[in-house]
């Protein structure tokens, strides 16, 4: 088994975690199907947006100025016929502008004698009237390829004539939780406690927008391992616990055993450094995490978030600035994350900071990064946002 690095900086292991992981193929897909993947091409408008001049207001289409005659009425998918200047018509929010319109007076604007119309102000040229083109040209790039696909980016799709999108699927993600002292349910008993991972890992994956397929618990055996990691069909496999050098850490010789690569082995981060990263010989991810909460945190959104960027194409995740508010003690040698949140330009950490503790890390938004020998109140550090 060829390692690649062992032991890296914590901003090298997550800079080579993102460059192992090539982005997956992409297909066109109807828009239904595509929110939450990634966009593979640019998304650009197959027509002006909008099409043809548009009503912002309900009230009426006039030319020229007042008086006007009132004369018929447009609704939003219906066009009308052009006007002459003295002319209005009754015009619908969104409703296609006729021609020669110079301008809409909104409703509550409109003095009404009749067939006559007058306004109770003066109305501008051009007022409430929304130009074919205003938001984009035929042609123009709405937006880049990598952006992930949220709803209103299907939204904008279908706007500027889209029926399908090229794009990234989403990656699907397997966990395989080990650790014969985890519970399922109930209280801790003789000297078992309950597994704070397996309930929320595909979580964490699914923040990242993937695809979570199943959760499995395996013996701290290295048969087992084994035979678990050979039967794992999806891009990338979260394992948790079993990565230490321990008794029953088993997760190194099993990968050894399935003809693994090392991308990662181990990271000079607290908490979360025995996390590693390999590949399979056919391609598939193991991230492996840490079995204490906290450093499987941070193992994941140190290795596995990036991993699952590459895949899908997007952008390397990036780091914020914040000002610290409270001092951080790290190793002389190692960066320190810890669990805090944000306010402003300020970030301050919050207590439990041990590796096994989940307390602040369920109300953080965000880790703070020391970098090796710590940093002290008032310091600018970077800052890790949290996506789920």
């Amino acid at each position: 088994m060829t390692q690649s690095l062992r032991e890296p900086s914590w901003p090298d292991a997550r800079q080579a975690a993102f460059d192992a992981a090539a982005p997956l193929a992409a297909a066109a897909v109807a828009l239904s199907e595509s929110a939450h993947a990634t966009l593979a091409e640019d998304l650009t408008s197959r027509h002006p947006l909008p099409p043809f001049d548009t009503a912002m207001m309900d009230g009426w289409a006039v030319s020229g100025p007042p008086p006007w005659t009132v004369s018929g009425q447009v609704l939003a998918g219906s066009s009308g016929r052009a006007l002459v200047p003295g002319e209005a018509v009754g015009i619908a929010t969104g409703a296609q502008l006729p021609e020669g319109a110079t301008a809409v007076l909104r409703r509550e604007w409109g003095l009404t004698s009749g067939d006559s119309l007058r306004p109770d102000r003066d109305v501008a040229e051009g007022q409430d009237i929304r130009r074919r083109g205003d938001e984009a040209a035929e042609g123009d790039v709405l937006l880049p390829a990598g952006t992930a696909v949220r709803p209103p980016v299907v939204g904008l799709a279908a706007l500027s004539g889209h029926d399908s999108l090229l794009v990234r699927p989403r990656p699907q993600v397997q966990a395989l939780v080990l650790g014969d002292e985890l519970l399922d349910s109930g209280l801790p008993r003789d000297g078992r406690v309950r597994d704070a991972l397996g309930p929320q890992v595909l979580g964490w994956a699914r923040a990242c927008d993937a695809v979570g397929v199943a959760v499995r618990r395996v013996p701290d055996t290295l048969d087992a391992t084994v035979a678990a990691l050979r039967s794992a069909t999806a891009e990338v496999v979260l394992t948790t616990g079993g990565t230490a050098r321990g008794p029953v850490d088993h997760m190194h010789a099993a990968l050894d055993a399935v003809g693994a690569t090392l991308v990662v082995d181990e990271v000079a981060v607290r908490p979360g450094h025995p996390m590693l990263l390999a590949v399979t010989p056919e391609g598939r991810f193991v991230v492996g995490l840490p079995g204490n909460p906290m450093s499987a945190a941070v193992a994941f959104l140190s290795l596995g978030a990036p991993v699952l960027a590459g895949l899908t194409g997007r952008a390397f995740p990036s780091l914020d600035e914040a000002t610290l508010v409270a001092n951080v003690v790290a190793p002389a040698t190692e960066h320190r994350l810890v669990p805090a949140t944000r306010a402003g330009g300020s970030v301050t950490p919050l207590p439990f900071q041990g590796s096994a503790m989940l307390r602040s890390v369920a109300v953080a938004d965000c880790f703070a990064i020391a970098s090796p020998g710590g940093a002290q109140a008032g310091d600018n550090v970077s800052v890790l946002s949290i996506p789920w």
